[in-house]
């Protein structure tokens, strides 16, 4: 099974199980030339032959999808993109810092709660137990630029996870999709995804 994993202080490997991974890009977020890193991608994902405007936008998109990785200091990346299609999801690990005393899912629930949006719909909550530790899940919509006439509205599952055997820290693992009439079925695989996740 294709794994995404990465180093850091508190732990050797963060790693995901991706469902069918034939289907999925994991982005290479140590690369020190991801210019040259999507295209190389964009040519291996389509038919060969296809138009060059293609390919370049196919690169354009996942070097934006990198970007916003390595923005948000993500421990792992990867997007769903079966072969010689778009980009449908993306999916990110991240670790929040979180003092002691606010480890507890009633203080994550607060916090989301609080978050400012705006967000489009009804906002789900759920506790849940995964196997890392208990979590928060969250299910809503936003846009993706709050602030321009020009953006899209999207749709994601976080998963914010207390990992049992480490404190001090937890982990958004977030799937975000554009396509509404996928929502039921990556909702269920970003429930999967966050089950997969384990420390070592």
């Amino acid at each position: 099974m294709t794994r995404m994993a990465t180093d850091t202080a508190d732990w050797r490997e963060c790693r995901v199980d991706l469902p069918a991974p034939h289907n999925w890009l994991v982005l290479d977020l140590r690369t020190e030339d991801p210019e040259t890193w999507a295209r190389q991608v964009a040519e291996e994902h389509l038919v060969e032959d296809s138009p060059r405007e293609l390919y370049d936008a196919f690169a354009t998109d996942v070097l934006w999808y990198w970007g916003a990785a390595r923005r948000q200091h993500a421990l792992c990346a990867s997007l769903l993109a079966p072969p010689d299609t778009p980009v449908l999801a993306s999916y990110t690990v991240r670790e929040i810092r979180v003092p002691p005393e606010a480890a507890t899912i009633a203080s994550l629930r607060a916090e989301v709660g609080e978050a400012e949006g705006p967000f489009f719909g009804t906002q789900l909550l759920e506790e849940v137990d995964l196997p890392l530790g208990p979590a928060l899940r969250v299910q809503r919509m936003e846009p993706t630029a709050p602030e321009s006439a020009s953006g899209e509205i999207v749709e994601g599952v976080a998963h914010y996870v207390l990992p049992t055997r480490f404190s001090g820290s937890a982990l958004e693992c977030r799937l975000l999709w554009s396509s509404p009439g996928l929502g039921e079925a990556l909702a269920k695989m970003a429930d999967e995804l966050a089950v997969s996740l384990r420390l070592t």
